[in-house]
């Protein structure tokens, strides 16, 4: 089915948006900002969003659907185990946080403690989407139990939920210490969280 104009043209402040957010903050940017980069002429952002707040909930309804695509495709390759997937996931993980490019930056990262005490409707798309990637990783664990590849987790939910909140933990870390050590420790507890030897990456 096409896209109408009006979609696309929402679409495309969106992922302009996103890369400008990623790098500095949801409040620190201005409206006229994001405008003038994806080539709108100003006062024609209303037509296309509600308020600044309804465009901040479509922009992290828009970050965790194309981040969940890109989940299932890195946790769903065939022939590869499910402990190879999980650690392919975290180390992609570190190396595009580590990254100074905006673009590759985790938008839940950035704008988790900002827009949750300003926003009650952007903090549950935030919890929503945390959950939902979350619920992956906990079928990613099962998946490599089944495999053979982890040993057995009492809750495969309860260690997805550990890593998640480690690596966002360590994410922001990162953003303190300006460098990856805080993702290289990571990634070393990931490996100690599901039994994994350190030489396996």
């Amino acid at each position: 089915m096409k896209t109408s104009p009006i979609n696309e043209m929402r679409q495309h402040i969106l992922d302009t948006a996103q890369i400008i957010i990623s790098g500095k903050g949801f409040s620190a940017v201005g409206l006229n900002e994001i405008l003038q980069a994806a080539g709108v002429p100003k006062g024609s952002f209303y037509h296309y969003f509600g308020s600044k707040e309804a465009f901040g909930e479509a922009l992290l309804e828009t970050y965790f659907s194309a981040y969940l695509d890109q989940l299932e495709a890195c946790l769903t390759q065939p022939g590869v185990s499910g402990a190879e997937l999980l650690m392919g996931y975290w180390i992609k993980w570190r190396d595009t946080q580590s990254d100074c490019d905006p673009k590759g930056k985790c938008l839940a990262v950035k704008l988790a403690a900002e827009v949750s005490d300003l926003s009650e409707s952007m903090r549950i798309v935030l919890q929503h989407g945390t959950d939902q990637v979350i619920a992956r990783l906990a079928r990613a664990i099962e998946a490599g139990m089944t495999d053979g590849s982890l040993l057995h987790q009492s809750s495969p939910q309860d260690t997805a939920t550990t890593l998640y909140q480690l690596w966002l933990g360590a994410s922001l870390r990162a953003k303190i210490t300006r460098d990856r050590e805080p993702l290289d420790t990571a990634l070393r507890a990931t490996h100690v969280l599901l039994g994994l030897p350190s030489s396996s990456i």
